[in-house]
């Protein structure tokens, strides 16, 4: 075993300075709000001109420089697939590409094709007799819908090389146990909607309107119960809870009113043989097993009939589309316009055939010297961690060294995969139905999935597509990822000065990496096993600071008298202390970060907590805002930029704030993790 030192030191001790020709890029001016102090509330300090200039658009319910970014992609890739035409090569991922995004634009089309796409299906699932259950359910699993429950194949949380079955709770419409439980007005208001929504769509495939209500209100009822033995956000954090190993045998023991060799027989090839799964989520199984002993096998096909009329309602008449939009968006997130057609259209080859358009989008548009100079930054910011490791107080030796094999093990991705996914399996047929092209185009996907179990986990996979305007950490592969889509201004901009690009891809950098070292990443070693690598000391030590942390934001008052979820975002805020941290420490190891010479009247921590805060800048919606914080794991951008900040003593620093101003936090109060 390397000492710490030596783990450390084996990280090359390099650092990056940015092009010194456009110190000016970076940090705008413009965004500020200089009749607020930096003291007083330093979102609106540092975003409040932004805000002020971007007033929200009524298609979104909520828009920011993160989401200003992918506005950028998706324009670039509109002009990138409208300039593929439409007599490309039968089966050439150009031909695929175009004709499903031609296919979302005809509109008249699909008005006059009506209830057709679908009908054939719903025929199916009326006439369907018991002992079909099992064939229909396992059809609408392969990437349709997950009524009742949903399963999927990915790495075994104990054994990471190698891949296992899953099965999850499912069948919630509205995503989120709390909308069918809580009584506040916002969520009766969008159960309401909700059981609209459901009565809209069996009207408008054909059923009585007398009928549909009392429908809606039995299939509401149903996902009623499914939410009352729901895990609750907090209780889904735990993975520990949620590894329930079980054989075939012992499942069909457990659950036996569901035939399970039917529905594995018929969701997975011959050629494989499921031996053991993973329930993740016992309670819901369990409810599950008894709605099937006792429920009507009417109410079973009306069930099932709405969650595959929910499925492809976006890509119908224009009517379901509406319906939709209403449900989802307006009622839920209060957007008050749909996007264009264009933009809604684009979406779904992006989705479906994602690194097929990928392999297109970085032809074009991904400079292959911000690869290298991100290797670079990422490399910079790993020595900063392990520095920031090696010199923690409450952490023992043995666990550090645990925490320094794990940071020096990750596998780094930028850019693009070495690899693309092949697509030849699928047929995007332009004379067939849009509805039918999607479906097996989601089909494609989820029988990919399925037909890697009990095979060799693929490390070189993407879990993303490269024009995503996001990146991730992924615990059972013990990898960070950066997709070439946010490898651009405002996040990365390689003329701008170190700053600013600390400040903003920097901590984006370090936020992924402490993901490995949150309150779930910590539950897996360097080889991405959920093994225990703590003293309970140190275990003990962590889950302190982490509740102190969580407490900070738990304080904050999002909407009405609504508070932040410290508990629920506990990860996402770990996260962006670490990175906060980690990317400082890593930006004062530069030239400028060294140095006290100040651009546009701003010195260089000014202009790095400047940088930071203009990631997060944003107009959202109180509709948005609560629901973000039933549904969401990231805390607020407010919240991401005011809470976090609060615990850095360098801060407080920069803008010269003091005891008795509102940003300030008393030195016993604040928290360092990592």
């Amino acid at each position: 075993m390397k000492t710490k030192k030596l783990l450390i030191l084996s990280l090359v001790m390099t650092a990056m300075t940015m092009s010194a020709g456009n110190l000016a890029k970076g940090v705008d001016r413009n965004n500020l709000d200089l009749s607020t102090k930096p003291g007083e509330n330093f979102y609106q300090y540092a975003c409040g001109g932004w805000m002020k200039a971007n007033p929200l658009d009524p298609q979104y319910a909520r828009f920011g420089t993160f989401d200003g970014l992918a506005e950028n992609n998706r324009a670039q890739l509109k002009d990138l697939i409208m300039n593929l035409g439409s007599n490309n090569p039968k089966g050439s991922l150009a031909q695929k590409v175009s004709d499903l995004f031609l296919q979302g634009m005809d509109s008249t089309l699909r008005n006059q094709q009506g209830n057709r796409p679908v009908e054939m299906m719903l025929a199916q699932i009326y006439q369907m007799p018991r002992d079909s259950f099992e064939a229909m359910m396992a059809d609408l699993h392969t990437g349709i819908t997950s009524p009742f429950f949903d399963s999927g194949v990915m790495a075994d949380l104990m054994n990471s090389d190698q891949n296992l079955l899953y099965l999850t709770a499912g069948g919630l419409g509205m995503g989120d146990r709390d909308y069918y439980l809580e009584n506040d007005e916002n969520t009766v208001k969008v159960r309401n909607a909700y059981l609209t929504y459901i009565e809209k769509l069996l009207t408008l495939s054909g059923r009585k309107a007398k009928d549909a209500k009392k429908v809606a209100k039995n299939i509401l009822a149903l996902e009623t119960e499914l939410a009352k033995v729901a895990m609750t956000r907090e209780e889904s954090r735990d993975y520990s809870k949620q590894y329930n190993i079980r054989t075939v045998e012992q499942l069909k023991a457990d659950y036996p009113n569901f035939n399970w060799d039917a529905y594995f027989n018929l969701l997975f090839p011959a050629s494989i043989k499921v031996k053991k799964v993973c329930v993740m989520h016992l309670n819901s199984m369990a409810k599950f097993n008894e709605m099937m002993a006792t429920m009507k096998i009417e109410d079973i096909r009306n069930y099932l009939a709405f969650k595959y009329l929910d499925a492809a309602s976006n890509y119908l008449t224009d009517e379901y589309e509406q319906a939709n939009f209403d449900m989802y968006s307006r009622a839920m997130s209060g957007k008050q316009v749909m996007q264009p057609r264009w933009k809604r259209s684009l979406n779904v080859p992006n989705s479906v055939l994602g690194e097929a358009v990928g392999e297109l989008y970085v032809k074009k548009y991904f400079p292959e010297d911000s690869k290298k100079k991100m290797l670079k930054l990422v490399n910079n910011l790993r020595i900063a961690l392990a520095e920031h490791i090696a010199g923690l107080t409450w952490m023992s030796p043995k666990t550090k060294v645990n925490a320094l094999v794990k940071l020096n093990s990750f596998t780094v991705k930028v850019g693009y995969p070495d690899t693309w996914r092949d697509y030849s399996g699928i047929n995007i047929d332009p004379t067939a139905y849009y509805w039918e092209n999607v479906r097996n185009a989601r089909r494609f996907e989820a029988e990919y999935q399925l037909s890697q179990l009990d095979k060799p986990v693929d490390k070189a996979k993407w879990q993303m597509t490269p024009q995503t305007v996001n990146a991730y950490y992924d615990p059972s592969t013990n990898e960070i990822c950066f997709p070439a889509g946010i490898l651009q201004k405002p996040y990365f901009d390689p003329d701008a000065d170190d700053a600013s690009n600390y400040g903003a891809i920097g901590v984006v950098i370090g936020h992924e990496m402490t993901h490995g070292f949150d309150d779930q990443g910590r539950n897996f070693d360097h080889n991405g096993n959920m093994i225990d690598w703590w003293t309970e000391e140190d275990a003990a030590k962590f889950k302190e600071l982490a509740d102190k942390l969580g407490a900070q934001y738990s304080a904050e008052i999002v909407a009405d008298d609504v508070h932040a979820n410290g508990a629920f975002t506990m990860g996402e805020n770990i996260a962006d202390h670490g990175g906060l941290r980690v990317a400082y420490s890593a930006f004062k190891n530069t030239e400028q970060g060294a140095g006290d010479k100040k651009i546009d009247g701003f010195t260089p921590d000014q202009r790095f907590f400047l940088s930071y805060a203009n990631v997060w800048a944003a107009n959202i919606t109180k509709e948005e805002i609560l629901r973000r914080t039933k549904t969401d794991p990231h805390s607020l951008g407010i919240n991401r930029v005011n809470v976090a900040i609060r615990n850095l003593e360098p801060f407080f620093k920069a803008f010269d704030i003091k005891p008795g101003e509102k940003m300030w936090r008393n030195p016993e109060d604040r928290v360092t993790i990592w």
